[in-house]
């Protein structure tokens, strides 16, 4: 902007955006202000707030935030826990409007959406068709597919479904120029393609070829990482452009719609509750109960117990499931079509730990319905800690960080 006084250039920029746009401007303190944080310890202040009506409000508010030299931040439902979700800019609330399914392929196994659709919502819609998205976050009930997509996204069934990046299979996106372009699978020469599109191929190629062996030397050796973008995705044979967009954390571009691969809702699933008589030991034996092929392990500590059990909506299932004072328990998940295969798998677990010095340390959860209580409760996890009483409360400041399973232990201590 030209002006330098920032209260007339903020003006300026919200009289632009509300003589052009259709959606809601807000620039008043009160607005910005609940749009200033997220789940995270950050607060920051935005510029302003859009919540665009259509898509054409989004290409209309980029092309006018461009023009003023004012950066853009595409939110999802600000359940981000290291500030993403904030910053000096123009925000793009899509979680009102711009929250509908555009297409699905039942035999394909895909559906597309906009960014402002929400994960339980979506698959709530996929339900009757035995279909779903597996990438199943805690905060399922409030978080968008834009936002996941922007952070790539693990969630409790990764081990075997994979994370955002593996399960995304294109993306329509506004570049900071305008350009909408379709990023997905790169084969061939292109031809047909748009120019923009093939250039910024050949681009990230030459990137990826500049930069191999630092990508061979850096990039860490685990299955979920955010340190930066999935450049080590880019190859000069096929491979698939929107994987760079998966947690670029729109620095990249706006997403328009999301094309998601889906997976069948397995016919059956149970549930073992190892308890542990340190934390520790829960997490050094994590290593081993990986070899069995679960689909989840997910840990529950005893601070979370305590405080789940201060609540009536947990209090009985902590009681039915949890055996005395464990240190930490870990949920681990088979899921399949074969029942008998999958109990069979349990049984295993149970003779693992025996073998690990814990004789009698599974609860094993056969029913349904306990599955789904218990499972409730470590979704709840971050609501349960912040329930503490007294003047001490948890800080939410490192989301999903990684680290090779043989240095769980030593990293957690």
């Amino acid at each position: 902007m030209t002006n330098a006084n920032p209260a007339a250039r903020s003006g300026r920029l919200a009289d632009r955006l509300r003589a052009q746009l259709r959606g809601e401007v807000l620039f008043d303190r009160a607005s910005r202000g609940r749009y200033s944080t997220d789940a995270s310890i950050y607060q920051i202040d935005p510029i302003g707030v859009v919540i665009p009506r259509d898509e054409r409000d989004v290409e209309l508010a980029l092309a006018i935030a461009r023009d003023e030299h004012v950066p853009i931040l595409p939110r999802g439902a600000g359940t981000s826990q290291c500030g993403q979700a904030v910053g000096a800019a123009l925000v793009l609330d899509c979680t009102r409007h711009l929250n509908r399914i555009v297409s699905f392929d039942a035999d394909a196994g895909t559906v597309t959406v906009q960014p402002g659709v929400v994960l339980d919502a979506l698959n709530a819609w996929l339900k009757p068709h035995g279909l779903f998205f597996p990438v199943d976050v805690s905060t399922a009930a409030q978080a968008t597919i834009g936002g996941m997509t922007g952070n790539n996204s693990c969630g409790a069934r990764s081990l075997h479904y994979g994370i955002m990046v593996d399960n995304v299979r294109a993306i329509d996106a506004w570049l900071a120029s305008g350009e909408l372009l379709s990023f997905g699978e790169v084969r061939g020469d292109l031809a047909g393609a748009h120019p923009r599109y093939r250039e910024l191929v050949g681009s990230v190629r030459a990137i990826r070829r500049r930069e191999a062996g630092e990508i061979e030397a850096r990039l860490p050796r685990v299955q979920r990482r955010v340190a930066g973008y999935n450049l080590d995705r880019v190859a000069e044979g096929p491979f698939n452009m929107a994987s760079l967009l998966v947690g670029s954390e729109g620095t990249l571009a706006c997403f328009r719609q999301i094309e998601l691969a889906l997976s069948a809702i397995p016919r059956h699933k149970v549930l073992g509750v190892v308890h542990f008589p340190s934390f520790h030991q829960a997490m050094d034996d994590t290593r081993h109960i990986v070899a069995l092929s679960p689909t989840a392990v997910e840990l529950v500590d005893a601070t979370m117990i305590a405080l789940s059990r201060e609540r009536p909506a947990f209090r009985d299932t902590i009681n039915r499931v949890i055996r005395g004072e464990p240190e930490a328990v870990l949920l681990v998940e088979f899921s399949g079509e074969d029942r008998g295969a999958l109990l069979g798998r349990l049984a295993a677990l149970g003779e693992q730990m025996g073998e690990l010095g814990l004789p009698g340390s599974v609860v094993e959860l056969i029913d349904p319905d306990a599955q789904r209580e218990f499972w409730q409760v470590r979704k709840a996890g971050l609501n349960i800690m912040m329930s503490m009483k007294g003047d001490g409360k948890p800080v939410s400041f490192i989301e999903d960080c990684a680290v090779p399973l043989d240095h769980l232990a030593e990293y957690t201590d």
